[in-house]
């Protein structure tokens, strides 16, 4: 059997994907230019292949951008989909201790990699 990075052994991917929030009477909505609050989200995803992961990525982040009434005001509002910005095979069965990302990062100090690293407690926001 041949080994491809590209294809999950168990058949899970993390599927990663950009959320934009937008006022819908906002007359820069659409303007590239404007900033916007966003959100990255992963989510785990069962499929037999990339392309399979990300239409069901896809798919499952759709459901997130119903516009509805925001605030007090009632102001319309949506999150609203910007793309996919990951699709990565997963290789262990999800589980306690599963690795399932991980990062490669450029050569640091060991000072600066220090600071990296957080204590309990301070990932609650």
């Amino acid at each position: 059997m041949t080994y491809d990075k590209n294809v999950s052994p168990v058949g899970w991917y993390l599927v990663s994907y950009l959320l934009r929030f937008v006022e819908l009477d906002d007359k820069d909505k659409n303007n590239d230019n404007a900033r916007f609050l966003s959100w990255e989200n992963s989510i785990l995803v069962r499929a037999a292949d990339q392309d399979e992961a990300y239409e069901k990525g896809v798919k499952m982040a759709h459901a997130a951008t119903e516009p509805y009434q925001g605030g007090s005001a009632g102001v319309p509002v949506q999150w609203e989909l910007v793309g996919v910005t990951e699709v990565l095979p997963i290789y262990e069965e999800p589980g306690d201790g599963a690795e399932i990302a991980w990062t490669e990062r450029a050569p640091r100090l060991l000072k600066n990699l220090k600071k990296m690293v957080r204590p309990k407690g301070s990932f609650r926001q």
